[in-house]
Protein backbone atom coordinates (compact mmCIF):
# COMPACT_ATOMS: atom_id res chain seq x y z
CA UNK A 1 0.00 0.00 0.00
CA UNK A 2 1.23 3.32 -1.11
CA UNK A 3 1.61 6.22 1.31
CA UNK A 4 -1.11 7.97 -0.64
CA UNK A 5 -3.60 5.12 0.01
CA UNK A 6 -2.25 4.93 3.51
CA UNK A 7 -2.90 8.59 4.20
CA UNK A 8 -6.58 8.33 2.71
CA UNK A 9 -7.39 5.54 4.70
CA UNK A 10 -6.21 7.09 7.74
CA UNK A 11 -8.92 9.91 6.84
CA UNK A 12 -11.72 7.97 6.36
CA UNK A 13 -10.85 6.03 9.32
CA UNK A 14 -10.93 9.24 11.17
CA UNK A 15 -13.83 10.62 9.50
CA UNK A 16 -16.32 7.33 10.10
CA UNK A 17 -15.42 7.53 13.78
CA UNK A 18 -17.57 11.06 13.12
CA UNK A 19 -20.01 9.21 10.90
CA UNK A 20 -20.49 6.57 13.81
CA UNK A 21 -20.41 8.57 16.82
CA UNK A 22 -23.09 11.11 15.18
CA UNK A 23 -25.06 7.76 14.30
CA UNK A 24 -24.96 6.74 17.86
CA UNK A 25 -25.97 10.33 19.08
CA UNK A 26 -29.57 9.99 16.85
CA UNK A 27 -30.41 7.16 19.34
CA UNK A 28 -29.02 8.58 22.74
CA UNK A 29 -30.51 12.51 22.58
CA UNK A 30 -34.49 13.03 22.79
CA UNK A 31 -34.09 16.63 21.35
CA UNK A 32 -35.41 16.06 17.74
CA UNK A 33 -33.49 19.34 16.83
CA UNK A 34 -30.38 17.74 17.28
CA UNK A 35 -31.67 14.60 15.91
CA UNK A 36 -31.69 16.40 12.74
CA UNK A 37 -28.30 18.15 12.99
CA UNK A 38 -26.71 14.72 13.95
CA UNK A 39 -28.25 12.93 10.61
CA UNK A 40 -27.66 16.17 8.70
CA UNK A 41 -23.85 15.86 10.04
CA UNK A 42 -23.53 12.43 9.83
CA UNK A 43 -24.62 12.48 5.72
CA UNK A 44 -21.97 14.98 5.11
CA UNK A 45 -19.54 12.41 6.84
CA UNK A 46 -20.64 9.75 4.49
CA UNK A 47 -20.31 12.22 1.58
CA UNK A 48 -16.83 13.10 2.19
CA UNK A 49 -15.91 8.78 3.05
CA UNK A 50 -17.60 8.05 -0.18
CA UNK A 51 -15.04 10.89 -2.15
CA UNK A 52 -12.22 9.44 -0.40
CA UNK A 53 -12.90 5.61 -1.08
CA UNK A 54 -13.35 6.40 -4.71
CA UNK A 55 -9.85 8.04 -5.10
CA UNK A 56 -8.13 4.88 -2.98
CA UNK A 57 -10.20 2.22 -5.30
CA UNK A 58 -8.78 4.39 -7.93
CA UNK A 59 -5.55 3.30 -6.84
CA UNK A 60 -6.78 -0.36 -7.08
CA UNK A 61 -6.73 -0.69 -3.01
CA UNK A 62 -9.14 -1.24 -0.64
CA UNK A 63 -10.73 1.38 1.25
CA UNK A 64 -10.62 1.59 4.93
CA UNK A 65 -13.99 0.12 6.15
CA UNK A 66 -13.23 0.40 10.14
CA UNK A 67 -12.71 3.45 12.63
CA UNK A 68 -10.15 3.94 14.95
CA UNK A 69 -9.59 2.95 18.79
CA UNK A 70 -9.70 6.95 19.81
CA UNK A 71 -12.88 7.09 18.20
CA UNK A 72 -14.67 4.40 19.84
CA UNK A 73 -12.83 5.91 23.00
CA UNK A 74 -14.39 9.35 22.64
CA UNK A 75 -18.17 7.74 21.91
CA UNK A 76 -17.60 5.14 25.15
CA UNK A 77 -16.60 8.89 27.32
CA UNK A 78 -19.22 10.82 25.70
CA UNK A 79 -22.03 7.88 26.89
CA UNK A 80 -20.32 7.89 30.57
CA UNK A 81 -20.84 12.01 30.76
CA UNK A 82 -24.67 11.64 29.80
CA UNK A 83 -25.18 9.51 32.28
CA UNK A 84 -24.15 11.48 34.97
CA UNK A 85 -25.07 15.12 33.67
CA UNK A 86 -26.95 16.92 30.43
CA UNK A 87 -27.29 14.06 27.84
CA UNK A 88 -27.38 16.51 25.05
CA UNK A 89 -24.58 18.45 26.15
CA UNK A 90 -22.20 15.68 26.54
CA UNK A 91 -22.95 14.64 23.19
CA UNK A 92 -22.44 17.96 21.36
CA UNK A 93 -18.84 18.55 23.41
CA UNK A 94 -17.58 15.27 22.32
CA UNK A 95 -19.09 15.55 19.23
CA UNK A 96 -17.61 19.09 18.32
CA UNK A 97 -14.12 17.46 19.53
CA UNK A 98 -14.42 14.85 16.68
CA UNK A 99 -15.16 17.28 14.29
CA UNK A 100 -12.23 19.91 15.49
CA UNK A 101 -10.03 16.39 15.46
CA UNK A 102 -11.19 15.14 11.62
CA UNK A 103 -10.83 18.96 10.37
CA UNK A 104 -6.94 18.97 11.99
CA UNK A 105 -6.11 15.33 10.24
CA UNK A 106 -7.54 16.90 7.19
CA UNK A 107 -5.39 19.91 7.54
CA UNK A 108 -2.48 17.79 7.99
CA UNK A 109 -2.96 15.54 5.28
CA UNK A 110 -2.26 18.94 2.92
CA UNK A 111 1.06 19.16 4.12
CA UNK A 112 3.37 16.92 1.21
CA UNK A 113 0.01 15.27 -0.02
CA UNK A 114 0.51 14.68 -4.25
CA UNK A 115 -1.05 17.29 -6.43
CA UNK A 116 -4.55 15.06 -7.02
CA UNK A 117 -4.89 14.31 -3.13
CA UNK A 118 -4.09 17.90 -2.11
CA UNK A 119 -7.63 18.84 -4.99
CA UNK A 120 -9.41 16.14 -3.22
CA UNK A 121 -8.71 17.98 -0.04
CA UNK A 122 -9.20 21.30 -0.81
CA UNK A 123 -12.55 20.38 -1.71
CA UNK A 124 -13.78 18.61 1.25
CA UNK A 125 -12.16 21.12 3.57
CA UNK A 126 -15.11 23.70 3.02
CA UNK A 127 -17.56 21.19 3.99
CA UNK A 128 -15.53 19.92 6.83
CA UNK A 129 -15.57 23.41 8.61
CA UNK A 130 -18.90 24.20 8.03
CA UNK A 131 -19.45 20.91 9.61
CA UNK A 132 -17.36 21.72 12.76
CA UNK A 133 -18.75 25.43 12.55
CA UNK A 134 -22.16 23.96 13.05
CA UNK A 135 -21.70 21.93 16.04
CA UNK A 136 -19.18 24.64 17.39
CA UNK A 137 -22.36 27.62 17.19
CA UNK A 138 -24.89 24.17 19.00
CA UNK A 139 -21.97 23.85 21.86
CA UNK A 140 -21.77 27.68 22.41
CA UNK A 141 -25.98 28.13 22.69
CA UNK A 142 -25.74 25.14 25.17
CA UNK A 143 -23.12 26.59 27.57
Amino acid sequence: MNTTVQQLNELIEITRDGQRFYQHAIDEVKDVELQHLFRDLAQAKTQVIQALAVKVAAQHEQPAVDGTAVGRLREFYADLRAHVGDRSKAYVEQLEHAEARILQAFEDALDGAAPDVKALLAIELPRLRACHQRIREVRQRLG
